[in-house]
């Protein structure tokens, strides 16, 4: 099977397992930071598979009673359960890789195995933004044109052939919308426009701060005001 018949029978699969997004992603530019992040043998990967699955609209336009207790459990509920669904559908497209006779790795879609820096081995965002599917926002999410932030992400690694797409421009502009809805005040404003430290766009331990906080008052470790005042997948 070549590679212009396996992308299309991969992004067949994901879809009939209810991926909204589907693309692949050239990681060559992005070799050295995938190296520093999750090491050499993540890097020797020159494609990575990025599927999306889209959130409810019902559920995230709920987080505008932000410290409602259900609306929160609900999202966090309801987030938890997409991951189990992408990993499911990047278990199966890793199968149909290596059956192609490929070399495929999955990536778990919720992942954090460095506590002080608060990041995983491979960011989803990089893969999907490389792939064409958007652009990472001052929110330090990935932002789809149709869906916003609304959206989450699995990754498949892998050396098969496949055709890559090209990286989408950053969209946001003047839009200040998630940097004054913060509730901590975590994103500085600052957009994605070339390779910068996470930090000079989101202060990430002042997020996961306020959400352990949310924990201890409202029993759910959640937020996701980003994900809702973004106006790209808000339905006026």
């Amino acid at each position: 099977m070549d590679g212009v018949d396996l992308r299309h029978k991969l992004e067949s699969l994901a879809r009939s397992m209810g991926a909204t997004y589907f693309g692949v992603a050239d990681l060559t530019p992005a070799k050295q930071g995938i190296s520093e992040q999750g090491g050499e043998f993540l890097a020797q990967f020159p494609r990575a598979v990025s599927h999306g699955f889209v959130l409810m609209d019902s559920i995230v336009n709920a987080l505008g009673y932000h410290n409602n207790v259900a609306a929160l459990h609900t999202y966090k509920y309801h987030w938890q359960t997409v991951f189990f669904r992408i990993d499911s559908i990047s278990l199966m497209l890793a199968q149909a890789i290596d059956k192609a006779g490929f070399q495929a790795f999955i990536v778990p879609s919720s992942q954090r195995v460095d506590k002080d820096k608060l990041a995983g081995v491979f960011s989803h965002k990089l893969a999907a933004h490389l792939a064409g599917l958007g652009w990472i926002g001052k929110s330090a999410l990935l932002i789809t044109p149709e869906h916003g932030p609304r959206v989450r992400w699995g990754t498949v690694l892998t050396d098969a052939p496949l055709e890559a797409g090209m990286p989408m421009d950053e969209m946001c502009q003047d839009c200040r919308a998630c940097v004054e809805a913060c509730p901590v005040h975590a994103f500085t404003g600052q957009a994605f426009d070339r390779p910068r430290p996470r930090s000079e766009i989101f202060a990430a331990e002042a997020c996961d701060r306020y959400r352990r906080n949310q924990e201890q008052i409202l029993g759910v470790r959640a937020c996701g005001m980003c994900d809702y005042i973004c106006p790209f997948g808000r339905k006026k």
